[in-house]
């Protein structure tokens, strides 16, 4: 018998194996901090925009939420601010704009940068859907950016004080408590 002439995903019961889209959010903080509540939800907004398209083009989308609750996750993920979205990788923005985070600044009780997103011009605290969808498209779709370069990781020094002030805070929080040093 010769090729088989069916169209759909299931092909004369061959299913087609679908490409894997990688989509990790990387953050400090999704009980207090808004920017990271707010990346969230516009990341869910968007995959689920997407996902029926993608599917249909024989994509899977794969979401890893990691919380970065330590230096040493920071390390391990090559963190360089908070919230991160890294589609196969890559961030989805080239350029990395900070400004200041109170809420993240009441976590670890010191000043802290998180991420400002800009899209169109415009600065925006969480991503718009739209930026993520097209950000999504793009590494599917071959207009992707230049390869990020493979240069060897340092903990921001942004990063580095808010761990650091976390860790002083959660300590002093313990000691108020009655318990013994961390």
């Amino acid at each position: 018998m010769g090729k088989c002439c069916c169209s759909s995903e299931n092909c004369c019961g061959q299913s087609q194996p679908k490409e894997l889209i990688n989509i990790d959010f990387l953050y400090l903080d999704t009980t207090v901090c808004g920017r990271c509540q707010n990346t969230e939800k516009a990341l869910d907004k968007a995959v689920s925009s997407v996902a029926v398209v993608l599917s249909a083009a024989g994509y899977e989308v794969r979401v890893n939420k990691v919380n970065i609750a330590t230096k040493e996750l920071a390390i391990e993920y090559r963190f360089i601010s908070s919230p991160t979205i890294r589609i196969n990788g890559n961030d989805i923005t080239a350029e990395l704009k900070e400004s200041l985070c109170e809420d993240c600044g009441t976590l670890c009780g010191d000043n802290v940068d998180c991420r400002v997103w800009v899209y169109n011009g415009v600065e925006y605290t969480a991503p718009p859907k739209e930026l993520i969808v097209d950000a999504i498209l793009r590494e599917i779709y071959g207009t992707k950016r230049s390869e990020q370069r493979c240069e060897p990781y340092r903990l921001p020094g942004n990063l580095e004080s808010y761990f650091s002030a976390k860790a002083r805070k959660d300590e002093a929080e313990h000691r108020e408590k009655g318990g013994d040093t961390l």
